[in-house]
């Protein structure tokens, strides 16, 4: 735990006591502050309570003796209207902040120097994050990872100066961390997202656009209009910016040239890593969460062999087109995460012969988008409620049966796969739809599809159970 001895001796109120609310609260206690903390949920009111936190209604309290109102990122700031907490804390003009703020201030008062890699994006964060920690980890370096992924931030091991964070921020967050200054700043991409939060998609971009303002060095991926506009925008005002590109050769900035990953500047091009024969990086999302990866690390002091060692021990991130098994010739890759068809959209773009599991509790627009990667499908295996719906989308565009369940999909897909003449073959769990139907939650779905994988005869499974 990082004890939040900034506020030591000052009046704080806290909402919402979730488990990232209930481990800033210990922080604040820890640190010294005199903490009142209060959440809508009367179960979870008790449970701080019987956890040590002091509780008090803060719609009672007298707002005028605190010092910092700490709210949750899950609890709506600005859109689609402030919580009444928020309300009583602008009224007696009391700052407004997270435990992400928490942070920053306390690695100021205690190891400024302490590497800081902050990272967002609409999409690819956690991987990103995961590959950074992993590759810092495995150079023999103290990697602390958190934020909005694992653990939450207040829990890691205090600031030293050898100790180097790793820290996901979601949109919320980099709204309630006005003073976030990290040591390299990820801003990865920025597509709609969160609007009913936000409220319009400049309002996020901004939000986003913050955590990279307040960088030392902003690495930003500029395959879309608002991260280019924002990497120019931070170029002139004299910001040190490192642009990424999955797509692009850029000039000067770092970009993938097939699986090498090259770095650009004043007319010099150097390359300096490959992602040749990594099959957790597969694919060209992937290739841009290493691309920012690599110039996150190198700009914190890495060198490109520990860089390229570390990229090539990657195991991947759990159910994020995961490979979980393989029997010969044929990959079993877990991609539950995948719960619409945007999300299922990389993977399927990754792999050149699929046998494809997908299905569960349909999402509005079924797998439409996806036609164009039905000529991949060598077939598809159709479970839970959206298997109907699916099948009629699927019509002669690719072969596919109604499995049903999981296990059975799991045991007709390895059948077929070892049958297929092609040199490379993947069943592949990329549902795009809610796990609910079967499941409760996306990782119990990739857990339920590892045993099944792990059943088969004569299966390699890749990595442990998690």
């Amino acid at each position: 735990m990082i004890p939040a001895t900034s506020f030591k001796g000052k009046a704080i109120a806290l909402f919402g006591l979730g488990g990232s609310g209930i481990a800033t609260a210990h922080a604040l206690v820890e640190g010294g502050a005199s903490v009142t903390a209060w959440d809508d949920n009367p179960e979870s009111i008790s449970a701080a309570e019987a956890a040590g936190i002091p509780v008090g209604d803060l719609r009672k309290a007298d707002w005028s003796g605190f010092a910092s109102f700490v709210l949750s990122p899950g609890v709506p700031l600005t859109h689609p209207k402030p919580h009444w907490s928020v309300d009583l804390a602008r009224g007696a003009g009391v700052e407004i902040i997270g435990d992400i703020e928490l942070f920053a201030r306390e690695r100021r008062a205690r190891a400024s120097e302490a590497p800081f890699i902050a990272i967002t994006g609409t999409n690819g964060k956690s991987t990103t994050t995961a590959l950074t920690t992993h590759i810092v980890a495995s150079s023999g370096r103290d990697a602390q990872m958190g934020g909005n992924i694992g653990r939450a931030v207040m829990t890691l091991d205090p600031p030293t100066r050898d100790r180097i964070y790793v820290v996901e921020c979601s949109s919320y967050q980099i709204d309630l961390a006005p003073s976030m200054d990290p040591t390299a700043g990820v801003l990865l991409n920025i597509t709609p997202d969160h609007l009913d939060r936000h409220g319009t998609i400049q309002h996020y971009a901004d939000v986003k656009e913050r955590l990279v303002a307040g960088s030392q060095t902003a690495i930003i991926g500029v395959d879309d209009i608002y991260c280019a506009q924002i990497a120019d925008r931070l170029e002139h005002a004299g910001r040190d910016v490192v642009r990424v590109s999955k797509r692009l050769a850029l000039a000067d900035g770092m970009f993938a040239e097939g699986p090498t990953i090259v770095k650009a500047w004043s007319g010099r091009m150097q390359p300096v890593v490959s992602l040749e024969g990594i099959g957790s990086l597969r694919g060209q999302h992937n290739a841009q969460n290493a691309i920012a990866a690599t110039a996150a690390c190198l700009d914190i002091g890495l060198t490109l062999d520990e860089i390229q060692a570390g990229l090539r021990s990657f195991p991947g991130l759990a159910h994020r087109m995961e490979q979980v098994g393989r029997r010969g010739k044929v990959l079993f890759v877990n991609d539950s995460k995948a719960t619409n068809a945007d999300a299922a959209a990389p993977a399927l773009s990754s792999f050149p012969r699929i046998y494809w599991i997908a299905g569960g509790l349909p999402k509005q627009g079924g797998i439409s988008s996806l036609k164009s990667f039905f000529p991949r499908i060598a077939k598809a295996y159709l479970i839970g409620e959206a298997a109907p719906d699916f099948a009629a989308t699927l019509g002669e565009a690719a072969p596919y049966e109604i499995s049903g369940t999981l296990d059975a999909a799991v045991v007709h897909a390895a059948r077929d796969a070892a049958k297929d003449p092609s040199n490379e073959v993947v069943v592949l769990l990329s549902p795009a739809c809610a796990s609910f139907d079967q499941f409760r939650n996306f990782e119990v779905r990739g857990e339920a599809f590892r045993t099944a994988v792990a059943s088969l005869e004569n299966i390699e499974m890749i990595g442990g159970m998690r």
